[in-house]
């Protein structure tokens, strides 16, 4: 299929009404976007009354709002924005091509590595874009969400095997339209290197948080945890080095500076531990572990919390 995009209004489906897709559904939608949103859970509770957002930057209620909770019921849209976990990635192929239009694209905004390859085995590539969002955001009930600190985020093209792909005039277009809703959006042109930049924070945190049982002030409060979480950074950094991906040592010091900083927060793997959900296992350890094993290097600190992960994961309560 050949790709034309035609910038025009763009309409925007959420897969995935929970604290990220909410969010930024929500604001996308008070910004004066058309935005339709899937939700299971908390579909009858968003359908009688709506999203109501709790927000650093300030509250506010969506009273009505479009909401399905079957794919199939909704219009064909231009962008479908990936907001579930990457657990759900199986649910994909049925989802994804009913809600798209002959052009669509899907971005999926969703932790680790390897999802847009595992979509590109029924989308065109040309048709797949990555979200990396930087927030503290919480699903406190049915259709509340608690958005706590940060909101930027990091948007790139795919291409196969993630070679670098520029940026597009659809990237800029669904750029604009966040940076319309009031997000600090960097449009990213090597998508590979964005998301190990992510996980330069999500490996040691979102891991660390749950074989710990800790939250991210507790962990900053410790010397011993956080020079471990800085040895785990190290690892990413050399990872991201092996696939040809030079991460600056200084983002590093950032990420630990802002982690010190954050108000106390409970990581997204940490509520999933606790409320018994399967964890994000393979996209943000065992897919970056076996692409770099691809190139020859070992990170063994990130391989012995990749084993502990599995472990909780296989164990997890019934």
């Amino acid at each position: 299929m050949r790709f034309v995009f035609r910038r025009s209004l763009l309409r925007y489906a959420i897969l995935g009404t929970g604290a990220v897709g909410g969010f930024y559904g929500a604001r996308l939608q008070r910004s004066g976007q058309e935005v339709h949103f899937l939700a299971r859970s908390d579909y009858k509770a968003i359908r009688s009354q709506g999203l109501h957002i709790k927000s650093k930057d300030g509250d506010f209620t969506l009273p009505k709002v479009y909401v399905y909770d079957d794919p199939k019921d909704m219009p064909p849209c231009d962008v479908a924005i990936v907001a579930f976990k990457t657990t759900e990635n199986y649910l994909l192929p049925k989802i994804l091509p009913p809600v798209l239009k002959e052009n669509g694209v899907a971005l999926l905004l969703q932790n680790g590595l390897g999802s847009e390859q595992e979509v590109a085995t029924f989308l065109e590539p040309e048709q797949i874009f990555g979200g990396l969002s930087f927030i503290c955001a919480n699903r406190l009930a049915p259709g509340h969400i608690h958005h706590l600190d940060y909101g930027f985020m990091t948007l790139g093209a795919y291409a196969p095997n993630y070679a670098a792909r520029g940026i597009s005039p659809i990237l800029e277009a669904i750029g604009k339209d966040f940076h319309c809703a009031g997000f600090a959006v960097t449009l990213e042109k090597d998508l590979l290197l964005a998301r190990w930049k992510k996980l330069v924070w999500n490996i040691p945190f979102n891991g660390l948080s749950v074989i710990l049982n800790a939250q991210t002030d507790k962990m900053m409060a410790s010397p011993a945890i956080r020079a471990l979480a800085e040895q785990l950074m190290q690892e990413v950094l050399a990872g991201a080095r092996a696939c040809g991906r030079e991460i600056p040592k200084a983002f590093l010091e950032d990420m630990l500076e802002h982690t010190a900083k954050m108000i106390p927060y409970k990581t997204s793997m940490k509520l999933d531990s606790e409320a018994g959900r399967p964890l994000e296992v393979e996209a943000i350890y065992g897919n970056p572990l076996r692409m770099a094993k691809q190139f020859g290097i070992e990170l063994p600190r990130i391989e012995v919390l990749y084993q502990q992960l599995q472990f909780l994961n296989a164990n997890l309560p019934s």
